[in-house]
Formats: C-alpha cells, sequence, structure tokens
C-alpha cells in the first residue's frame, strides 16, 4: 500500500474512481503490505478516510504472515520479544503470542519508531543465545512525503551487526504473503498481476513465485532502476491510476 495506493496521509490518485473501475472490470483485489505497524482493520479504516470499501480478507501485512509463521511453528503459542508498533503487537497476541523478554521462543523485528538502544541490547542478547531471530519484513526504507527515512530493514541490519546472525525474512520478498494471497484470491501465479513500488521485494518476489509483475513509479522504486532489472519487469507505469488506464 505505501507507494502504490498513498504515501502517509496522502492519496495516490483519485482512489475512489480506481477502485470503483476495478470492481467495474469484476477483478479480485488483495492489499499486501510489509509494513508489520498496523492491524489489517486500521487499515481498512484508513482506506475508507479515502473512500475506499474492502472486505477484511482483501488486506492482509507481513504482521498477518509473522504469525501464520509463529502459529505453524508454536501451535500453543508462548513468549516472543518484539521490536515493533502496537499492530504487530496485537497481531501476534491475537495468535496467542505475548510480549515477553523472558523464556521468548524469538525475537521478532519490524519497524518501530520507537526503537531504543534497550530494545537492541535485549534482542542482542537474545539471538546470541541461540534464540531464533525473525524479521517481519526487509524493506530498509519507508517512503514518506519528505522523502525516504529508515524502514524495518534498517533496524535488522543493526541486529545483524551486533550479532552475527542474519534474520527469517517472512514478508516480501519471502513465498508466504504471496501464498496467503493467492489462497484468498483463489487464482494461480500465472493468472494474478502483482502491483508494487519496490523492485527488491514486490517485484522480486512476484517473480520467484511465478506471477506477472507491473512496477509504479509513485514510490521507492525509480524508471532507470527498473529498465536495468533482470529479469525485466512485466509493465512499469507512473502510478497505479495510469497502470490501469494501460490495462485497458
Amino acid at each position: 500500500m505505501d507507494g502504490v495506493v498513498w504515501q502517509a496521509t496522502n492519496p495516490l490518485g483519485d482512489l475512489p474512481a480506481i477502485f470503483s473501475e476495478i470492481d467495474r472490470r469484476g477483478w479480485r483485489v488483495i492489499l499486501a503490505t510489509n509494513n508489520a505497524t498496523r492491524t489489517p482493520d486500521q487499515y481498512l479504516d484508513k482506506l475508507a478516510r479515502f473512500g475506499v470499501s474492502l472486505e477484511p480478507w482483501q488486506v492482509i501485512n507481513s504482521a498477518q504472515a509473522t504469525a501464520h509463521y509463529m502459529k505453524d511453528r508454536h501451535p500453543q503459542g508462548g513468549k516472543v520479544f518484539v521490536i515493533g508498533e502496537s499492530g504487530l503487537i496485537e497481531i501476534l497476541e491475537r495468535e496467542g503470542f505475548y510480549n515477553n523478554y523472558k523464556r521468548a521462543l524469538a525475537v521478532v523485528a519490524a519497524l518501530d519508531r520507537t526503537i531504543t538502544y534497550e530494545k537492541l541490547r535485549r534482542a542482542t542478547l537474545l539471538i546470541r543465545q541461540g534464540i531464533p531471530f525473525i524479521g517481519t519484513n526487509p524493506d530498509r526504507t519507508f517512503p514518506t512525503p519528505e522523502g525516504q527515512i529508515p524502514g524495518a530493514g534498517s533496524i535488522l541490519a543493526a541486529i545483524e551487526a551486533a550479532t552475527g546472525i542474519e534474520p527469517t525474512i517472512i514478508g516480501k520478498p519471502q513465498p508466504y504473503m504471496y501464498q496467503i494471497a493467492l489462497e484468498r484470491l483463489g487464482t494461480s501465479p500465472a493468472e494474478t498481476l502483482v502491483v508494487g513500488d519496490r523492485l527488491d521485494t514486490d517485484i522480486a518476489g512476484a517473480q520467484n513465485a511465478g506471477c506477472p509483475c507491473a512496477l509504479v513509479l509513485s514510490g521507492i522504486s525509480t524508471l532507470k532502476a527498473a529498465q536495468a532489472w533482470e529479469p525485466a519487469v512485466d509493465l512499469i507505469a507512473d502510478d497505479l491510476g495510469s497502470l490501469l488506464e494501460s490495462l485497458n
């Protein structure tokens, strides 16, 4: 969503018209974001403020995918040490995983705009003791109207530098979110177009999943970078609205 549908509080294009046209064409759509700071319900509320009404199944983020990943491995739930914001903590709690430093099953790290040295210290000590290190997503930057700011990947990089351990990444470009989205859509990879603004996550993940892909230039990646990307991106457009027009 960030960089494709909006930047911070600014919609990217006439969103009610764009989603109305998608509905008119009979296309099923899921919004999948690496941003783990909000719950899907909060994203639905934000879309509603922009004049777009979607159902809960149509939104997924890396926090949900991380909770699914943890539930697969620890059906009984348990304690995890979280570097992240309230959206991630709430979604983990729904699956029975509670933020607690002591006897943690894993360190789960995401974008955290209240990051402190103490959080980094605790995460480092746990990981050095052998506790699994899980990252919601690898996005090193986050698009805002003012420019790019540090994202989850920047926090993961700090922890990796202190521990020498690479995190297990759950969000794009890894397959978990794509698999959940395809299951919800009821479509095959070949008939599902992935639209994103980042080559290294959205587009790389789509290509790994076998989905056709479209890059919009309203977020992170530039036209120059897209033209040099291998394998080539299927479609490139200025934004979501112009992409929709090109698919007539």
